[in-house]
């Protein structure tokens, strides 16, 4: 296991800067979690730890060793890359044994390492079959136990589930985070799904414009987003607008909601605009009167175990309201429905 540093990591092609001093610090052990949209410069961060990217300026380190201008090798890493990137006119075995074989390991030890491996990843049996025989699911597990068999101390991984199927990525996500806490590896992932960082990370940085906005647990990002833009891209919210009336008292249309302000946000004072992010499934159905807010159902989703209503406010705002296990169906411009929200469910964002 190996901490990982960044210090002040910027990153320019040209005229375009990809990263504007970035600085990270990643536990030994941990599965980290690097999210954003495209373009946001994850991908160029998560070169620059692996040396695959010179930064402009800064620096990294693993551990106490400072490997900015090392190559990928010598830092003690390994990438496992989107498209795969296996030989196709090799073997499962020889795929896995060719770094080890650059490395000049001896003959019987890359063959007792490539069992191991291919172990590992859970394709025992399959290291004399064709790379054109085997799955997407499975060239991922080859792509993984490649990277394994040179026992890195750090695995980093540039969206590896992108192209996979829907199913097969909800199977490798346990299967990753498996062998990252077996084998003892800090990690470093890159994605922009969302539902992947949430269901896999130890914690995670939300980055945007080359820069990371957010860091924090699952749950912390979820729950007390820094900002409305966080809030909107991890996973689904509504964001009204309100005007500060107490501390944590904020008033949306004619009615007062308690809440949360959060982290830098507290300078938000009474009389201030504020942004107000509730998730879908923090509102309750309930009858009209006396509720925080009004509205219609104009809309419904059904998906199982849960139902989404498309709720118009008073101010023709649409919001959504999830209700999980649903007893029964609302019909869609039926009744006038009453929302309510748990205090620890609203969080008051500076406008």
């Amino acid at each position: 296991m190996e901490r990982i540093q960044a210090h002040n990591i910027t990153k320019k092609f040209g005229s375009v800067t990809a990263l504007n001093e970035v600085s990270l610090e990643i536990d030994p052990g941990e599965l980290f979690f690097l999210l954003g949209g495209s373009g946001c410069g994850k991908t160029t961060l998560l070169r620059c730890i692996a040396g695959l990217e010179q930064p402009t300026e800064g620096d990294v380190f693993f551990g106490q060793r400072r490997v900015t201008k090392l190559p990928t090798h010598k830092r003690e890493a390994a990438m496992v890359f989107q498209s795969y990137a296996l030989w196709p006119h090799m073997t499962v075995g020889q795929n896995i044994a060719f770094g080890l074989e650059q490395r000049k390991v001896e003959k019987k030890e890359i063959e007792r390492r490539v069992q191991e491996a291919l172990e590992i990843v859970k394709l025992g049996g399959f290291g004399k079959r064709g790379i054109d025989q085997m799955s997407g699911g499975q060239q991922q597990r080859v792509s993984l136990a490649r990277a394994l068999v040179v026992k890195p101390k750090c695995l980093l991984l540039d969206e590896p589930l992108s192209n996979l199927d829907a199913q097969l990525r909800l199977e490798m996500r346990s299967e990753i985070r498996r062998i990252v806490k077996e084998n003892h590896l800090t990690a470093v992932y890159v994605t922009h799904d969302q539902a992947e960082a949430l269901s896999m990370a130890d914690r995670l940085a939300v980055m945007n414009a080359g820069e990371i906005v957010q860091v924090g647990s699952p749950e912390e990002v979820y729950r007390r987003p820094v900002s409305s833009d966080v809030a909107a891209f991890i996973g689904e919210t509504n964001l009204l607008k309100g005007v500060m009336r107490d501390r944590e008292v904020v008033e949306v249309l004619g009615s007062k909601i308690n809440g949360s302000v959060i982290g830098e946000h507290a300078a938000l004072k009474p009389g201030s605009n504020a942004i107000v992010s509730i998730r879908p499934e923090a509102f309750t159905i309930v009858a009209p009167e006396g509720a925080p807010l009004q509205g219609r159902i104009i809309q419904r989703v059904y998906l199982g175990s849960v139902i989404q209503y498309s709720v118009c406010l008073s101010n023709d705002q649409i919001v959504q309201v999830s209700e999980q296990n649903p007893a029964h169906l609302r019909e869609p411009d039926s009744e006038i429905v009453g929302l309510s929200v748990s205090s620890k469910d609203v969080s008051l964002l500076e406008k």
